[in-house]
């Protein structure tokens, strides 16, 4: 089911096709990609699509949602947009891609329609963390025009760099 398209994207939720889910596993066990994701224990990509659908049917706002190229079909990757766990409500945007699709705008792309799709939906506020370091993440937040709040350890259990986006922003 097709969420949101951008110029040269369509994002939509995960499926269980199996090509997909090895997409997925691939995405979610390369070194490179996890080293900046809060720890967690294995990873199960049929599970992850049944969590992610069940999150988004609960609340269409919200969701982890594939990240597909118009042009070519391949899934880049996964734009996020949920409240915060843990948090008091702030919403927060992310993007996990494989890295062969690093480098070509997608992120930007894919979390800029999730912003305005929020921001449509009436939300005054959208936040981002990154972790330390992770200068790639840190240069999609400014091409987005979010302001850096400095670092806290409030969400996860880690230190992340926080952004923010008012909804009258640029």
């Amino acid at each position: 089911m097709t969420v949101y398209e951008t110029g040269r994207l369509v994002v939509r939720t995960w499926t269980a096709d199996p090509d997909e889910l090895d997409r997925m596993t691939d995405i979610y066990t390369r070194q490179e990609v996890t080293r900046w994701l809060p720890p967690f224990d294995g990873f199960d990509a049929a599970r992850a699509v049944e969590g992610w659908q069940a999150f988004h049917e609960r609340d269409p706002r919200y969701g982890s949602w594939a990240v597909q190229v118009r042009a070519t079909g391949t899934v880049a990757g996964t734009v996020l947009f949920r409240p915060i766990p843990g948090g008091e409500g702030e919403v927060e945007v992310g993007w996990h891609l494989h890295p062969d699709s690093w480098g070509n705008g997608y992120a930007t792309e894919a979390a800029r329609g999730a912003v305005e799709r929020g921001f449509a939906a009436g939300l005054a506020e959208v936040y981002a963390l990154v972790m330390p370091g992770n200068e790639a993440s840190t240069a999609v937040c400014r091409r987005l025009g979010m302001e850096h709040l400095g670092r806290t350890r409030r969400f996860f259990g880690l230190e992340a760099e926080m952004f923010r986006l008012a909804g009258d922003a640029p």
